[in-house]
Parts: C-alpha cells; structure tokens; sequence
C-alpha cells in the first residue's frame, strides 16, 4: 500500500507531479488472496490501521482530492464487499476497485509528464505484486492495453499457471506483428530498484543485459545478505528476483532491448488523473484519454 502526496506544478508543455510525501506499508493483501480467495482478519485489521493513517496525514497536508484506488488482489477477494464496507466505516475511506484496464491507463496517463519521445512507439510495463499491465503506445495514443494475472507475490507462492505466460505471449506477438521494434517503459518499485543498483543516469535506459547483471547478483546473495549488505527493504529483497525475471521474459518476448525507467507508477496516474478531472488540462492528455 502506498500514500502518495503530490503538488502539481504547470509547464507550458506539461505538467509535473512533485512528490511532498510518499508512504508504504507493505500488507501484502494478495498473500491471503491468492492463498485462500479472501483477505484475512488480520490483513484487514491491518487495511483499516493504514487507511485511518492515510486519512489523517491527507488531513495534515491539507489535500484537497484524495483517491484510493483497489487493484490485482482486492479484485480477486471472494469477500471484498464486506471488507470495503467495514474499511470505510472504520477509517472514513471509500476503496474504489478497479479493473485491469483502468489500472493500466492510469498509469499510462503519466506519460504525457515523462521527459520522453513523444513520436516513439513505447510498450509500457508495470508490475506489481499481484498483476502486470502492459500498454502499447504509438506516437503518444494508447492503442492497446492488457492486464494480466501475472506478479511478484504470486510468483514467491507459485499461483501462476502456464496459461497465464500464452496468454501474454499471444498479446506480444501480435503486437509484433503489427508493430515490429519497441521501446519498453518499465514502472514500478522494482524495477526502480535495479536502475539504482545499475548505478544509471537519469534518463539513461536500462538494457535487457543490465537487468540480467542485477538479477544475478542480487539473487547470489541471501535474504538476510540483501537486507544487510545490499540495504534492500525486506518487503523488496524477497521479490526483486522474481521481479527481474518478469521484466526479462516479457522484454525477450517482445523483441525490447532496453527500458526507460521514469520511477512513476500507478500512484502518479492517479494524482494526474484527479488533476485533470478538476482543472479541465484535457490538453495534455487529450490523446492519451
């Protein structure tokens, strides 16, 4: 679970999100839902502590517009009305889930605040912890988006069947089909993650080299060793290895040599999208939308 807090700062060719505060607890919802099919007592003891916590510190910096957005394992729970109901009875905050594609265009809005090629033709990458969503743009429009069951959690608990690889292979060779050569936009914490440890300029892309190199080394140390020696969080030391291999099967799948690693992810996109919902920037995103 993340907060993140952002003051919008105009451009005259875009708009950037400037990050005031970002929070994360790592609850790890998926780890009862892709278990048992629901969300335990515990993790939603948990749910309300966090969500009472969010609520307070959106108090404090006075936001103005405050979205909690649900995604891969609050889709899935069996019992994910009571739950969303006794939460905000509780922590006085209403969780919207969404669905897979919404979950990808929110995070592909991003693109138009992203120092970025805008006449490229971009396959976007984020992975999470419960799913992948993968969005291909060209010359800035979204042509096609898919969100796939398919993430870090459930691969350390061994929930992703074969099928769910067909499926994304099926949707990266028609898209190479149509389109040939990509450039990959990789999001998420850990793909951010092995940018940092490759040491990478700002706006320098990471190669399919590089992020094997990452994933090796950092998968020769223990659990222990990465939390220690490599000053990884414990919650990011388990699933940065399987993190990498996604990147990397998906990568060769589609033929992409390298990422752009812009670290923005979902949590931006929704900040973005509540901002042009207020204040009508439809310019920005007019093609993206």
């Amino acid at each position: 679970m993340r907060l993140l807090i952002g003051d919008v700062v105009e451009r005259e060719d875009h708009p950037v999100i400037k990050k005031t505060s970002l929070v994360r607890v790592p609850i790890r919802l998926g780890e009862d839902v892709f278990d048992t099919g629901a969300i335990g007592n515990a993790k939603r003891d948990q749910l309300i502590k966090s969500l009472k916590a969010f609520r307070l510190l959106s108090e404090v910096y006075g936001v103005p517009y405050l979205r909690c957005c649900g995604t891969s394992a609050m889709r899935e729970a069996t019992n994910r009305a009571e739950v969303i109901n006794r939460v905000e009875m509780e922590s006085g905050v209403h969780i919207e889930v969404i669905d897979g594609t919404t979950e990808a265009d929110l995070i592909m809005s991003t693109f138009w605040t992203q120092d970025l090629l805008k006449d490229r033709s971009y396959l976007y990458i984020d992975v999470g912890g419960g799913s992948t969503e993968l969005t291909w743009i060209e010359k800035g429009q979204r042509k096609r988006s898919a969100s796939f069951p398919l993430g870090t959690v459930r691969m350390l608990k061994h929930k992703v069947d074969d099928s769910v690889w067909a499926e994304i292979n099926a949707f990266l060779s028609e898209l190479r089909e149509q389109r040939g050569q990509l450039a990959g936009i990789g999001t998420g914490g850990n793909i951010n993650r092995l940018f940092k440890e490759n040491k990478n300029s700002y706006g320098q892309p990471l190669s399919r080299a590089d992020i094997y190199k990452q994933r090796e080394r950092i998968a020769s140390f223990s659990l222990e060793d990465r939390v220690k020696k490599l000053r990884l969080r414990p919650d990011r030391a388990d699933v940065i290895v399987p993190a990498a291999d996604i990147f990397l099967r998906i990568m060769e799948e589609a033929g992409i040599e390298e990422v752009f690693v812009p670290k923005v992810g979902l949590a931006d996109g929704i900040i973005f999208d509540l901002y042009t919902k207020q204040y009508g920037k439809a310019k920005y995103v007019a093609r993206a939308v």
